[in-house]
């Protein structure tokens, strides 16, 4: 049996979970999320647990197991704490500023690059270098700060980029070490 499925998920004081058949609504302080899962995993709300089991030990459901008992899970802290990442742009004249719901970068470009707010992410720029996303879905929040990422990856000689505010960058010597005539 999956370690991750078989455990139950708490619901906290304050969050309500709805399920329709295969489609799981969990609502709290934060947010509502909905989502739809495979119409293999049987999940059932007991007191106050969820639990996410599945009907047989075939490979296809194994899998399926501990993925939807993970995204159920995902989807409770979400609505009542939140996910967030935060971002660190390093390089000279690289920064960023909040305008309006734009995050508009310099980041060494002839031009400042503009990304919008997306809907259920929120964007804060407590200083010219340093980027935090948050917001309830956990998926839209890793996919917006990749992209955010992307922008300006960090380059391994001088480090120059868009970090993860947790992410090591190796760094590399150049060209000093090759060999002279």
């Amino acid at each position: 049996m999956s370690r991750i499925g078989r455990m139950p998920i708490a619901i906290p004081a304050g969050v309500e979970v709805k399920i329709d058949g295969n489609v799981v609504t969990v609502k709290g302080a934060k947010a509502t999320l909905t989502r739809e899962f495979h119409p293999n995993m049987n999940i059932a709300v007991e007191g106050n647990e969820i639990l996410v089991t599945r009907p047989n030990d075939d490979k296809h459901n194994r899998a399926l197991h501990g993925l939807t008992r993970s995204l159920v899970h995902n989807m409770v802290v979400g609505v009542t704490e939140g996910f967030k990442k935060e971002l660190s742009v390093q390089g000279v004249g690289y920064r960023v500023a909040k305008q309006g719901k734009d995050l508009v970068m310099n980041l060494g470009y002839s031009h400042q690059v503009t990304m919008s707010e997306v809907e259920g992410i929120t964007i804060d720029v407590p200083n010219p270098n340093t980027i935090i996303i948050s917001g309830p879905d956990k998926q839209k929040v890793g996919q917006f700060a990749a992209e955010v990422r992307e922008k300006r990856p960090p380059e391994p000689y001088k480090g120059k980029g868009i970090r993860y505010a947790d992410e090591f960058v190796r760094r590399k010597e150049g060209k000093t070490g090759a060999k002279k005539k």
